[in-house]
């Protein structure tokens, strides 16, 4: 089995600290269906928590099992063309993608993403064609529960290194740790456990220099109520605290709902409230 990427080493902290969580957008909707032949259309919308407004985009995304080729194409209300061409199993593992943004008129960007995937080895590479141009780069290594990674960017043009960072984690089943550094010499260090069925609970905390000797830390919990709904709670020593909560209407229907307070500013407007909406079929 091939160990996660490098940005997933800390996945499930990542994502009990900041998936579910929907204060960030006062409304939030999206639509996703299958056409018959296999082609999946997804329609998403959304509020500006600044000013209100609404953005939106369209996507379509079609594959053919028997190359491993898959499109898919999208369009903004920013009238942002976004178009992803995906070719899977070149060799055994290996996958590319060439990624693509344009803004007629006015930007155009260009990616080549390369994914390789081995028992106990996994690497990446990110080509910025047109800025720089420039790579990103990590590989993870594993071995019994143990996964360790690096990571480095590096200017093209200027042949430069502009990033690197390192990361070392250890998974048990039921819990997992991590800790990683990187080049503005952030440390990072992060704990999840499943405590039962249908309670998760979770940590980390972050060091960085730049700002001063302060440990940032947050917590966050998620407690299952039944299969079909979930409440979620996370504290930052900021005096930030956000709650969460989903249901699942029906197959294919869920409504979350959010809110955020800061506990030291308890008599400011600066608390927010979100919900948002998905629909798929």
């Amino acid at each position: 089995m091939a160990p996660p990427f490098f940005s997933d080493i800390s996945k499930n902290i990542n994502g009990l600290l900041n998936s579910d969580f929907f204060h960030g957008t006062p409304a939030a909707i999206d639509v996703k269906t299958t056409a018959p032949n296999g082609v999946a259309f997804t329609v998403k919308g959304k509020t500006s928590p600044k000013d209100g407004s609404l953005a939106a985009n369209v996507e379509a995304r079609v594959s053919d099992k028997a190359t491993g080729l898959t499109l898919t194409q999208g369009w903004s209300s920013a009238n942002l063309l976004d178009t992803k061409i995906e070719l899977a199993d070149i060799t055994p593992g290996l996958k590319a993608a060439l990624v693509s943004s344009t803004v007629p008129g006015s930007s155009n960007a260009a990616k080549l993403n390369l994914t390789f995937l081995q028992p106990g080895f996994s690497a990446r590479g990110f080509f910025d064609l047109l800025k720089g141009p420039s790579f990103v780069g990590d590989l993870t290594l594993a071995h019994e529960g143990f996964v360790g990674g690096a990571e480095v960017g590096y200017d093209i043009a200027d042949a430069t290194v502009s990033r690197y960072a390192v990361a070392l984690g250890y998974s048990a089943g039921l819990y997992s740790v991590a800790l990683s550094v990187n080049n503005a010499q952030m440390t990072t260090a992060s704990f999840f456990q499943t405590v039962s069925p249908v309670l998760e609970v979770g940590a980390k905390a972050a060091l960085n220099p730049a700002t001063g000797s302060k440990v940032n830390i947050e917590f966050a919990t998620r407690y299952a109520l039944d299969p079909f709904s979930q409440v979620k709670a996370k504290i930052a020593d900021s005096g930030i605290v956000a709650l969460a909560y989903k249901q699942q209407l029906r197959p294919g229907v869920n409504l979350g709902v959010g809110a955020s307070f800061d506990a030291l500013k308890l008599a400011e407007p600066v608390h927010k409230l979100g919900w948002s909406l998905s629909f798929s079929a």
